[in-house]
């Protein structure tokens, strides 16, 4: 699959808004979010616990469904569109939320397989995919005995069997060591200079800086400030300054 001869994606978040629960019982979870996230560059998505990060993400991905606001993934080449009224979801974005959707006792290969069939995709394509995230070695191996690291591996390959141009990751370096957090790095950014739409939630700010090209920071649902990380982190480092923006600094 050639992705560049495909067109070009980017997430587009506008008024974002998500309240659970009844009148009498009411969170706000995100509240007035709007931003973009640009082509070609990797954007980490940051925030406290309990911003409303996997949130908006779900709401991206229609797995919740906002109480008002949009959010789009566009221009595509039939305009904005939400990602369930997508014809072909898989081939546009590719989402790892979920970091233990494996059937115990069903291999590597197999597991991609089920989900090649599910999207239309050709048996080539796991290979491919296998190949391309360094997993070929352990393909033949149980979910079950997969380490940390594998199971990440697995589950980027099985975002990208649609060769997707955008790419959302909750917390993805979580659980790795320190050679796979590298791996990670350099493979999103890849990615992300073939011109793909690469958004990374993360608490690890250290690593965030090391691996994002623009950063979204939100706080209690709302935006605090977006751009890229050079801009934002002019006065200081990544850390000091997200610390200063969302309050947290004393």
């Amino acid at each position: 699959m050639d992705m560049l001869n495909q067109g070009v994606e980017m997430i587009r978040v506008r008024r974002l808004r998500k309240v659970f629960g009844g009148a009498s019982a009411a969170v706000t979870a995100v509240d007035d979010l709007s931003f973009d996230v640009v082509p070609g560059a990797v954007t980490g998505f940051l925030g406290p616990n309990g911003a409303g990060k996997t949130t908006t993400l779900r709401m991206i991905l229609g797995l919740v469904t906002p109480t008002s606001g949009t959010a789009t993934i566009s221009p595509g080449e039939t305009g904005d569109k939400r990602y369930a009224d997508l014809p072909n979801p898989s081939s546009v974005v590719g989402a790892v939320l979920d970091k233990s959707a494996f059937h115990p006792a069903r291999t590597c290969r197999d597991h991609l397989g089920v989900y090649a069939r599910m999207g239309g995709y050709p048996d080539s394509r796991v290979a491919e995919v296998l190949d391309l995230v360094d997993a070929t070695s352990y393909a033949h191996r149980q979910a079950r005995g997969l380490s940390t690291g594998m199971r990440q591996r697995l589950n980027l390959a099985t975002a990208l069997l649609g060769d997707p141009r955008v790419l959302i990751l909750d917390e993805p370096s979580n659980g790795l060591d320190p050679e796979g957090i590298a791996w990670l790095r350099r493979f999103l950014r890849d990615l992300a200079g073939q011109g793909r739409t690469v958004l990374v939630s993360s608490h690890v700010l250290s690593e965030a800086e090391q691996m994002v090209d623009h950063v979204v920071i939100i706080r209690r649902g709302r935006l605090v400030t977006a751009g890229p990380i050079a801009d934002v982190t002019k006065d200081g480092n990544l850390e000091q300054t997200y610390l200063a923006l969302t309050g947290a600094a004393a």
